[in-house]
């Protein structure tokens, strides 16, 4: 199925910039993916994406943000964020039933593309389509602006970058950081960035940490009082003849509002926070919540197609 919204909701929202970790940052997300994929999640992912996509989830994962604006696709446009009803940098928090309620975000749409993509049922296109959209999503779950209302995801907050007037959604967690530092330490590359950031998750700092990113339990509301997993989310839905809320998006999506608390809205001013101290500290939450968002996608898709993360 094919997940719907209000024309009303969506002549709101097409004028909103979800363009998430730009399309350097997605590719990387992908990019990472890629590294950490089973035998029969890489077989599907390289037959259903095709020479068009160099049968890699890297150059697939902007497409989600490509084809939003087209009048094919603009159902698509409130899919890719969550808006947190919260109170940032007070208090941080993401609630299924309060900022979800009708269904129309983001924890919702990973769900629907989940079924979808494994559905025999589905023509080669539409499966594509999925596949697009999950690689996209799970990226954009990993943006701390795309869960959070606040002034629409910090696009109507006015920002500067490099001497040029944008909005926080844009130049903070987003491509206009991003942009500085790939030039300067990764060759202006998405494919080397992935690289260095796959080194690091097999040998290097985030080796440590993999195994808490694939935990679905969340520290303050367990589900049912047990650990939940990927497969546990993925298992029961597949299961499942309706699309229900999956656990994991949600403890993701908790986990990247947060930031909003302890610092994406920490900035001071209107400073340019591309060239200032905000800059330095934001890149190693960026990379992490890239590296972290790739490594997730492979579990996920391996859980589909191979039966267990495999990592």
């Amino acid at each position: 199925m094919r997940l719907t919204v209000t024309l009303a909701a969506c002549s709101i929202l097409a004028a909103r910039n979800v363009w998430g970790w730009g399309a350097i940052g997605h590719e990387t997300v992908g990019y990472v993916a890629m590294k950490f994929l089973s035998p029969k999640a890489l077989s599907f992912v390289q037959s259903s994406l095709g020479s068009e996509y160099s049968e890699s989830l890297g150059p697939a994962a902007p497409w989600a943000d490509d084809v939003r604006s087209e009048a094919a696709f603009s159902w698509s446009a409130p899919f890719h964020f969550v808006d947190a009803e919260d109170n940032p940098p007070t208090s941080c928090s993401v609630e299924q039933i309060r900022d979800c309620s009708r269904g129309t975000c983001i924890l919702s749409a990973i769900a629907n593309y989940t079924t979808r993509v494994v559905d025999t049922s589905l023509s080669t296109e539409q499966r594509q389509e999925a596949l697009k959209f999950i690689d996209h999503f799970i990226g954009d779950i990993g943006q701390p602006l795309h869960v959070e209302a606040v002034e629409v995801g910090g696009n109507d907050i006015n920002a500067v970058c490099n001497g040029e007037k944008t909005n926080l959604h844009a130049c903070t967690i987003d491509s206009g950081i991003i942009n500085i530092f790939l030039k300067a330490q990764y060759s202006n590359s998405a494919i080397v960035w992935a690289n260095a950031l796959a080194q690091r998750i097999q040998t290097g700092d985030f080796k440590s940490l993999t195994s808490t990113w694939l935990s679905c339990s969340s520290t303050t509301e367990p589900v049912n009082n047990r650990r939940r997993s990927i497969e546990d989310d993925i298992n029961g839905l597949v299961g499942d003849a309706t699309i229900t809320p999956l656990e994991c998006p949600l403890v993701w999506a908790r986990e990247s509002n947060a930031y909003d608390c302890s610092f994406v809205f920490s900035y001071t001013g209107f400073s340019d926070l591309c060239t200032s101290s905000y800059a330095t500290k934001a890149q190693p939450i960026i990379e992490e919540q890239i590296a972290k968002q790739g490594y997730r996608l492979a579990a996920w898709l391996n859980v589909l197609f191979d039966g267990s993360t495999g990592l």
